[in-house]
């Protein structure tokens, strides 16, 4: 972390910071992240030789060269990539200024916000309580009160709505719900409004938001996105020298037919409420996530993710997955970088793997090759647009 100059304000010497990277490319080896940049440093730099510790500076030299280029500001990016629409993920005390810029420029992209609401719906996030009062100050709610509360999440649900958004996406610990009833529930965001709730009682509070959520979803269309199952900053001196988010993130055991069962309760049955489940647990996918997936009209599963965003996890997701759950029980393919010259890759390797599967049920004779053309179209392309209402 040192020698990368991490947790310094500016890296000293990036070439050397490249050096580094070139010298220990060999590492990535079998890993998605090498077919990413691989096909990255190619196709979009022109650089065909494997980066080594030799070719390193000319590596170096032709990125920094082109990334001053017109043609690779990311407006001309995302022109060229065909992008239909990308989404940000924002806090609900983001003022969304910069979409309301990017509107008033005359770009005719499209960039819409997604609704991310952990930093007020989940007490153990840092400074919960402080913004708690921030979200009643914004929306101008009594936020110390339970009612105020959803009002001011329903207030700022509609102000993301109003600059585009169609989904919200919730990172929690794990996938539990709940539906306690009124005195209940004040009871609960008493405590951890006070900071005197336990480890339980925190973990019963985002249970209970995640079924208001959906219940607000139901209400105003936005799609829900469920990621559950990270144990984050997992190395505490990690941690404590350069912060949270340095890669010690380790997926867990999740369980989602237990824990989803309140929410679905409610909401399992309707037909107008979309609820998309992601998940870090594979050993789930054919014992819980298809069959919850094939039954509830709520419920749709996304992509591989994070730790299984590769070849061998994508092809494990549709063996595992497909044969309960089909294939429109599915999103298809959307990704979740933050690497933007990332994208084009990303999403031809998910094509690739897919149709590879097609092509196995096709020499198999399971489905019939024009069959295989149509999913392969709506894995690509329709199912995500239908599922995030696009």
């Amino acid at each position: 972390m040192d020698d990368l100059g991490i947790g310094q304000p500016e890296v000293q010497n990036p070439r050397n910071v490249w050096r580094i990277f070139a010298r220990n490319y060999y590492l990535f080896q079998g890993t998605p992240t090498r077919m990413w940049l691989d096909y990255s440093f190619q196709e979009e730099f022109g650089l065909t030789e494997r980066l080594s510790e030799n070719n390193a500076d000319h590596y170096y030299d032709v990125i920094a060269e082109k990334l001053q280029t017109l043609e690779f500001r990311p407006r001309a990016l995302f022109e060229r990539f065909n992008l239909e629409v990308l989404a940000t993920t924002d806090s609900p005390l983001d003022s969304l200024e910069d979409h309301e810029n990017i509107r008033n420029s005359g770009w005719k992209a499209r960039i819409i916000p997604n609704f991310r609401p952990d930093s007020v719906v989940d007490p153990d996030f840092p400074g919960f309580q402080e913004n708690v009062s921030r979200l009643g100050e914004q929306t101008s709610e009594d936020t110390k009160s339970w009612r105020g509360f959803l009002r001011a999440l329903r207030n700022a649900r509609e102000r993301f709505r109003r600059e585009g958004c169609t989904a919200t996406d919730h990172g929690h610990p794990t996938a539990e719900t709940a539906d306690l009833n009124q005195p209940e529930v004040e009871k609960l965001f008493s405590e951890v409004l006070s900071g005197k709730a336990d480890a339980g009682r925190r973990e019963l509070f985002r249970a209970q938001m995640l079924t208001e959520m959906a219940a607000m979803s139901l209400d105003d269309g936005l799609v829900m996105q469920i990621h559950p199952g990270s144990v984050r900053n997992h190395n505490p001196a990690l941690y404590k020298r350069f912060g949270r988010d340095m890669g010690a993130d380790i997926p867990r055991r999740t369980d989602y037919v237990s824990a989803l069962q309140p929410l679905l309760a409610r909401f399992g049955n309707e037909t107008n409420l979309t609820v998309i489940l992601f998940t870090l647990d594979e050993s789930t996918y054919s014992r819980e996530l298809a069959p919850l997936a094939g039954h509830y009209p709520c419920l749709r599963l996304g992509p591989a993710w994070w730790f299984h965003d590769s070849p061998e996890g994508m092809m494990r997701f549709r063996e595992q997955v497909t044969e309960t759950a089909g294939f429109y029980n599915t999103v298809g393919f959307n990704d979740d970088t933050r690497a933007f010259l990332s994208i084009p890759a990303r999403h031809d390797v998910a094509r690739r793997i897919d149709c590879a599967f097609l092509g196995r049920l096709v020499a198999e004779h399971r489905i019939d090759e024009d069959e295989a053309h149509d999913v392969a179209h709506a894995l690509t392309y329709r199912l995500v647009k239908e599922a995030y209402k696009l």
